[in-house]
């Protein structure tokens, strides 16, 4: 079966025998993940002696359907990172470029041809592609971003645009997740998040804290699918939602992995645009009642985007027109929780829960009673460093407002970061 390179985005799938490797099949069990998928999830790899690997995995149960083994690269692999569903970019060890092109994958593996597209200057220890033009590398703690404009790319015609990001990517492993999404996990457990804005401008957040320092490599299909190695086994997750930056929601199965040892590749690089995120369409509120908290950012978004004055007397209609709230700070919370009334900066903790200012998530709130304001928490700049955006009704001379501060120290909208507290509506889902 000749394999199609008609679309931008393609996918790699890991080629690997299963009697060779040893592989085990763990059955599937009751384990299933949510992704809208093109088909079967494609991971490529490359064996200690050079030979390219290709695996099947169906992505809603984890079971590994097919593992080939193809040829001898050629030159020793050092950073992998799949193209589309039949082309994968490989460095060596001597700072070379490859473009692996695969002939064939459906009962053995077969390539069309190994081609250097790059002499030298390819050092990057991790690497990969986001499935929508941009390619990263990361090399001593740099982050690195190129564009690619060809699903065939033949050197720095087609892979061009290179910039450094920033410093500090120090990563264990790297995957991405989306268009410029990455996430990756740290040599002292954590599980991070990544949204890369631009040069010098980036979103990351803590998934997780810890329980991640035995993943030796990490791979995403894209959908919120992970696969991470762990000992040698395979094992896959499965985040509801990949762009929220919070890891509350990540499914792990540990008693169901793809498979529990055999995986001894030394790279590991699954198609990235093989699956995607669809958000599914929560239940809409009502008027105190339990609130998701993608529908509570399209509340505070809605007045936002109307720009509504700030008032402490007078009155705005919510997103659909139904019911309206006082136009200051805590009428502005009270709308986007869709409250029964319009609390004050003093009985906003009525209706919610005081919590770390650590794990705030999009939809909570940031309080200062003695200052007499409140914010809406809508996500993490750098969870790391503190750094998160807001909405809020600020005041007569600037109205509604998304801004950026810290949760621990300066001000937020004026007022000492330190005199706020973290509130969670109660009734939020």
């Amino acid at each position: 079966m000749k394999l199609s390179n008609a679309v931008r985005r393609t996918s790699a799938v890991l080629a690997v025998g299963a009697m060779s490797l040893g592989l085990v099949t763990v059955t599937g069990g009751t384990a299933q993940a949510v992704a809208s998928c093109t088909g079967d999830v494609s991971i490529y790899g490359t064996l200690s002696d050079g030979r390219l690997t290709y695996t099947q995995i169906a992505p809603n149960t984890g079971d590994r359907l097919k593992t080939l083994i193809g040829p001898d690269l050629g030159f020793t692999p050092k950073a992998m990172a799949t193209l589309n569903f039949n082309t994968v970019l490989v460095t060596s060890t001597t700072g070379d470029l490859y473009r692996v092109d695969v002939q064939t994958n459906n009962m053995s593996l077969g390539l069309a041809g190994v081609v250097k597209i790059w002499d030298g200057g390819w050092t990057f220890d991790k690497m990969v592609y986001d499935g929508a033009g941009h390619l990263y590398g990361t090399v001593d703690g740099q982050l690195h971003q190129y564009l690619v404009s060809q699903d065939k790319p033949a050197g720095s015609a087609h892979i061009g645009q290179h910039v450094v990001i920033d410093t500090g990517f120090v990563l264990k492993t790297l995957a991405a997740a989306g268009d410029d999404r990455i996430i990756a996990s740290t040599s002292d457990g954590r599980l991070l998040s990544y949204k890369i804005n631009g040069v010098n401008d980036w979103d990351r957040a803590v998934l997780k804290t810890s329980g991640w320092s035995a993943v030796d490599s990490l791979s995403s299909p894209g959908g919120g699918l992970y696969y991470g190695r762990t000992n040698g086994g395979l094992y896959w997750y499965h985040d509801a939602d990949p762009t929220d930056a919070d890891g509350s929601d990540i499914a792990y199965h540990p008693n169901d992995p793809v498979d529990a040892s055999g995986w001894t590749q030394t790279l590991l690089s699954a198609y990235a645009d093989n699956c995607a995120y669809v958000p599914a369409a929560p239940p809409k509120s009502v008027q105190g009642g339990t609130i998701h908290r993608s529908e509570v950012i399209t509340r505070a978004k809605d007045w936002y985007s109307r720009n509504i004055q700030y008032s402490q007397s007078a009155y705005a209609t919510d997103i659909e027109g139904d019911d309206s709230y006082r136009t200051d700070c805590s009428g502005f919370v009270s709308m986007a929780w869709h409250l029964t009334t319009s609390l004050t900066t003093q009985t906003l903790a009525g209706a919610s829960t005081q919590i770390s200012k650590a794990n705030l998530r999009p939809g909570d709130a940031l309080n200062s009673s003695s200052e007499g304001h409140a914010v809406l928490f809508a996500g993490w700049k750098d969870q790391d460093a503190g750094t998160f955006y807001y909405y809020s009704q600020s005041s007569p001379e600037s109205d509604m407002n998304y801004r950026t501060a810290n949760v621990y120290s300066g001000t937020i909208d004026s007022h000492a970061a330190s005199s706020y507290v973290a509130l969670r509506y109660d009734k939020i889902a």
